[in-house]
């Protein structure tokens, strides 16, 4: 087995087997830690606006990834849809949505390394993941450039054949994407390797939806399993306590006054 198929015929099922069970496990493990950490408390500057760039240029990217990989090429065909307008479709859409992606996670990295409170506050994996998307992104971008060249679509195809061969199980998938620029084969392993750590980054909450936010309590109680002693306070006796005793002393009984 050569490393073109160990790196695009095995490793895509690896990937995907840690991202589905570590994401079940830590949900059911670590549900509090099912969160992103905002940091918008100790710095708001360069918060708002690169988050959002970043945030809208990832999501038109993962849409425009799930779609153009996933759909069957017969459906593009039966719409009418020619394999070059759907490559340069993905050029200029992916474009955009990269340069959107890249510019607010270039704010978001700058604010997190040089901003010395957000630094002492985030962990290792904080920094790191975000130095991986922004790799990631420049990867993408860098193919652009590589897709002009094959403007008729040819190389896409490739790439839609390899994601839906792996998603359907199909032998030798590896062999759609073995002659390809190495930038493209850069870009499809490092896409794997975020799935792979997915489940253990603050991107889990990506697969959540926060609808419960319109309906959610101003308060959240919290239990400890430890035996806490009892404190003073909670032993004194309480207000009505002392006023119910209070009048027991000032009534006299009726035969005591005779």
């Amino acid at each position: 087995m050569d490393l073109n198929q160990i790196v695009f015929g095995v490793y895509p099922y690896i990937a995907l087997a840690v991202l589905a069970l570590g994401s079940v496990i830590r949900f059911d493990r670590e549900p509090y830690t099912w969160r992103t950490g905002s940091s918008q408390l100790l710095r708001r500057k360069q918060l708002v606006m690169g988050s959002i760039l970043f945030h809208l240029g990832v999501l038109m990217i993962f849409a425009g990834h799930f779609v153009g990989l996933l759909t069957p090429i017969v459906v593009w065909d039966t719409l009418g849809v020619s394999h070059g307008a759907k490559q340069m479709l993905a050029i200029v859409a992916g474009g955009i949505a990269g340069a959107f992606a890249l510019a607010g996670g270039a704010l978001l990295l700058h604010r997190r390394l040089f901003d010395p409170r957000i630094r002492n506050n985030s962990s290792f994996g904080d920094t790191a993941i975000l130095v991986i998307l922004m790799v990631q992104l420049i990867l993408g971008l860098s193919t652009i450039p590589l897709s002009l060249q094959h403007r008729d679509g040819h190389e896409m195809v490739k790439f839609m054949n390899w994601a839906q061969g792996v998603f359907t199980f199909r032998p030798g998938v590896a062999e759609h994407v073995a002659d390809v620029h190495w930038v493209f084969k850069a870009h499809l392993a490092l896409g794997m390797t975020i799935l792979l750590v997915f489940p253990f980054t603050r991107l889990v909450h990506m697969l959540s939806a926060p609808v419960w936010y319109l309906n959610r309590r101003g308060w959240q109680l919290v239990r400890t399993r430890r035996v806490l002693p009892r404190r003073a306070e909670a032993l004194a006796p309480t207000y009505a306590q002392q006023q119910v005793a209070r009048l027991a002393a000032d009534t006299v009984p009726l035969k005591a006054a005779e």
